[in-house]
């Protein structure tokens, strides 16, 4: 059975990334947007990112254009918003699809073991899967759950 360290990603300088290089950490996977209304959490996402990094924690961050068109420019763009106006630091990587046909394998085994409210597919940008050590996704939040609610979950799998 596929695991999430069994996925490789592109990365926003466009190098594959097994996934099995977070192996052993806590990841919070999140579909991202430079232009959503939800794209302030970048600043939770950053901070959870910084204060838990060091005891084996880590975002990784994919940019999806599927909804409101929210994410249009291309990676340099992408790279560019998110330091400049966010300071973030975790890991990007290039612009995805979460829903469809063309959906990142990794999003399809993500939403097949955490459906949401509505279904298993994504609903919105900032979805966020939330994966303990073992590679296990142990909960799914809605694009509303602000980054930094999620800290004591986060805490107890650390």
């Amino acid at each position: 059975m596929a695991g999430v360290y069994d996925f490789t990603a592109t990365s926003l300088a466009g190098q594959e990334i097994p996934l099995q290089r977070f192996e052993g950490q806590v990841l919070l996977i999140v579909n991202t947007a430079s232009a959503c209304g939800f794209t302030p959490q970048y600043r939770g996402l950053q901070a959870l990112h910084q204060a838990l990094g060091p005891r084996g924690f880590s975002v990784l961050g994919f940019p999806c254009n599927q909804f409101g068109s929210q994410e249009p420019g291309d990676a340099a763009q992408i790279e560019q918003f998110c330091s400049s106006n966010y300071a973030v630091s975790f890991p990007m990587f290039a612009k995805i699809d979460v829903n469809g046909h063309n959906a990142h394998p990794l999003y399809q085994y993500l939403k097949g073991e955490k459906s949401g409210l509505l279904g298993a597919s994504i609903k919105w940008n900032f979805t966020k899967f939330l994966v303990d050590r073992s590679g296990k996704v142990v909960a799914r939040h809605a694009p509303t759950a602000k980054p930094e609610g999620l800290t004591r979950e986060i805490e107890a799998l650390l």
